[in-house]
């Protein structure tokens, strides 16, 4: 100090100028040497250890941020050494760095929060359970607390003091932070009823949404539609609007197929013996036929009850019907079929008549692959298709303009 003194001689502004470029440098120093002790430290973690925190933290920039700790805090205690150093001005000082402080310690939690979140969504069980909405959460509360610390440090007045106040804003507040409180309740409760995850394919026609839930955040559901666009949702609209979630279908591991085949009601005929023996090269049939054979032989014998005439008259008498027969090989087709689950529903059943007579099959792929499914949707219609003229059954179809023209000729 003797040296800083004596340039007092030359001039008095001396002192002063030698300890601020001092106090300066030595800053800078201190902030370049735990910059880089802090950024090989934890590069060298990273490189010995399986452990994925250390990478997170040199990615959000944790050392980074921590470093500039440093030369504030010397700035901070060092202007206590300026010689003639007004009192005011070096109280000024030593708030405008505190607040620094402040604001850095601020962003240093912010890092290690996203830090903390990119922890968590490399483990699989973050697919479940996001939590990058309570992440921003706790950044707001983190953001509003250090803005109370850093006005409290420039102010040089007690944060308790500015708290007090805090009270009486509590309405503007709540108008301000509407959007944020609706999300925050939005968000708890989409979590706690794990109603939508990362990865789930969900449908909210209203808002235009078909896709993969590709990001949740505090205010908005980010969905990837299968044309590839992306589709922004707010998070307070999946608890107030419906939408459909797609996952049950994903986890039972079927798909559902639920599609009719409409055949045109003037093919639809009862068939005859000659039929009936036509039919037994199916395989799919053999129980069937055998089946109904017995049934409707016992059942015609109970109509000789009343006369001979009436028994005789094929009116009176059950008899195999070309649609019915069909529905029953469709029905043991789907059955036999590799790729369709036995464990859940499977029907092929008649329709209310509409456009034609709707034969429908209701059952379940082994799959939930999108083209995997709709191969093996195809091909068991493509089937059906070929094979339903073997019944003497038609597709109904609206005639086209083609054929209009040809009936007037």
């Amino acid at each position: 100090m003797s040296m800083i003194t004596q340039l007092a001689e030359y001039h008095p502004a001396l002192p002063d100028i030698t300890v601020v470029l001092i106090l300066l440098l030595t800053a800078l120093l201190g902030y370049v040497v735990a910059h880089r002790l802090l950024d090989l430290g934890l590069r060298t973690v990273a490189k010995y250890s399986t452990y994925t925190w250390s990478d997170a933290l040199i990615k959000n920039g944790v050392g980074k941020r921590l470093a500039q700790l440093l030369p504030a805090f010397t700035i901070h205690m060092g202007v206590n050494f300026l010689p003639s150093i007004n009192a005011g001005l070096e109280s000024f000082v030593m708030n405008l760095t505190t607040a620094y402080m402040m604001v850095v310690a601020t962003i240093t939690i912010i890092a290690v929060l996203n830090a903390a979140n990119d922890i968590y969504e490399s483990n699989p069980e973050a697919r479940q359970r996001p939590i990058k909405g309570f992440i921003q959460l706790l950044q707001l509360a983190v953001v509003i607390l250090g803005g109370l610390l850093f006005i409290a440090a420039l102010l040089d007045q007690s944060p308790v003091l500015l708290l007090s106040g805090f009270g009486a804003m509590t309405a503007v507040l709540l108008l301000v932070f509407k959007d944020t409180l609706l999300s925050l309740v939005a968000s708890v409760q989409l979590a706690a009823q794990d109603m939508v995850r990362v990865g789930d394919w969900i449908e909210v026609p209203q808002l235009g949404a078909d896709g993969d839930v590709v990001d949740m955040e505090l205010y908005t559901v980010t969905v990837q539609n299968f044309d590839k666009t992306i589709t922004t949702i707010p998070t307070q609209r999946l608890i107030t609007d419906s939408f459909k979630n797609w996952r049950g279908m994903s986890s039972s591991g079927g798909r559902r197929i639920k599609r009719a085949l409409h055949i045109d009601a003037s093919s639809i005929r009862f068939i005859s013996a000659q039929d009936v023996n036509s039919y037994r090269r199916f395989s799919l049939l053999e129980d069937y036929l055998a089946g109904k054979h017995d049934e409707l032989k016992k059942y015609n014998q109970t109509m000789v009850g009343a006369t001979a005439d009436e028994s005789d008259a094929a009116v009176n008498m059950r008899r195999l019907t070309n649609i019915g027969t069909f529905r029953a090989y469709a029905w043991r087709y789907l059955k036999e079929h590799p790729r369709i689950r036995k464990d859940m529903t499977l029907l092929v059943r008649q329709l209310a008549p509409d456009d034609g007579i709707p034969i429908e099959l209701y059952c379940f792929t082994n799959t939930v692959k999108w083209t995997e499914y709709e191969d093996i949707q195809a091909d068991i219609f493509d089937h059906l298709l070929a094979i339903m003229p073997e019944f003497g059954l038609q597709l109904f179809q609206r005639p086209a303009g083609k054929e209009f023209s040809i009936r007037q000729l």
